[in-house]
């Protein structure tokens, strides 16, 4: 089972400043979200909501088609994973195991699985962990929870690249054998788009866009071949990101028009999708019209 998540109107505040403002979205069980956004969007506040952690200054929070907030019944099947993780520092790394944060469906046996894989003391105590091994705690937690709805808030953070690695292909395992809704937040867009079904973007407190990765993918494009040929297509177009070696250029540029395709086509370029860092660095730049 599987919940899908709905805000309806909502509006968080932090005495007088709007944290989010006329929040409207509809996530469907079962998927695996990005969630994106720069530092300060909203993101971490979107998911406090989520989690009943807070309570939405205005409008409506529904999990599984009921109010989260004071539902203890939806809230017990809901799991939010924040950085670090909200451990007891005291506690042994066994002992934060085995009490399964308090989850009704938390997994013992494969928490110390995992724990063994990603080779964490057990006897440890959590304040003497580095924050990689903190992270790695963390994340175990919320794959072991088996949570209808689990969120991911910048848990990778401290893990190195192999280890992050070893978590994203684990998480979707643990996905793919036990469906459910899964909300990553992460600034490693590229490391986790190839993982993600939507993706939603945050933006100074508001829903900038929420699509499938593919129509992302697609609102751009990516050039790759000769220098001079690159150039000769990308002229006049919105270019978000450049790369060159030698004689081989690519150029992403913000859109593509069928004769434009052609052209570069004719030309002899390999044409690929956008990279979604790019085209959310572009969707978020600051100076940007409606963004």
């Amino acid at each position: 089972m599987s919940f899908s998540a709905t805000l309806r109107d909502v509006t968080l505040k932090y005495r007088d400043t709007d944290a989010l403002a006329d929040v409207n979205l509809d996530l469907e069980a079962g998927k695996i979200y990005g969630l994106l956004g720069r530092n300060g969007a909203g993101k971490t506040s979107l998911l406090s909501l989520l989690a009943a952690f807070r309570k939405p200054t205005g409008g409506e929070v529904l999990v599984g088609g009921e109010p989260v907030w004071e539902n203890a019944g939806i809230v017990s099947r809901v799991a939010l994973i924040r950085e670090g993780g909200d451990f007891d520092d005291s506690d042994s790394v066994k002992s934060t195991i085995e009490t399964g944060q308090i989850r009704p469906a938390f997994d013992t046996a494969y928490a110390l699985k995992l724990a063994d894989r990603f080779e964490l003391p057990l006897k440890k105590k959590v304040r003497e962990l580095s924050r990689g091994k903190r992270s790695i705690l963390a994340a175990i937690c919320g794959l072991a929870a088996r949570a209808e709805l689990t969120m991911f808030d910048e848990v990778h953070l401290g893990m190195d690249a192999p280890t992050r690695d070893a978590f994203y292909k684990e998480l979707l395992a643990e996905y793919m054998d036990r469906p459910h809704t899964v909300i990553l937040s992460t600034h490693l867009i590229d490391e986790v788009a190839n993982y993600l079904e939507e993706v939603v973007i945050v933006d100074k407190g508001r829903i900038l866009r929420h699509e499938e990765v593919e129509v992302f993918q697609n609102m751009g494009a990516t050039l790759t071949g000769p220098a001079a040929a690159v150039d000769a297509i990308a002229a006049g177009l919105e270019v978000l990101a450049e790369q060159q070696l030698g004689g081989t250029k690519s150029a992403t540029v913000a859109a593509l028009e069928p004769g434009t395709r052609e052209r570069a086509a004719a030309a002899g370029l390999e044409i690929g999708p956008v990279g979604l860092q790019d085209l959310f660095i572009h969707l978020t730049e600051p100076n940007r019209n409606g963004a």
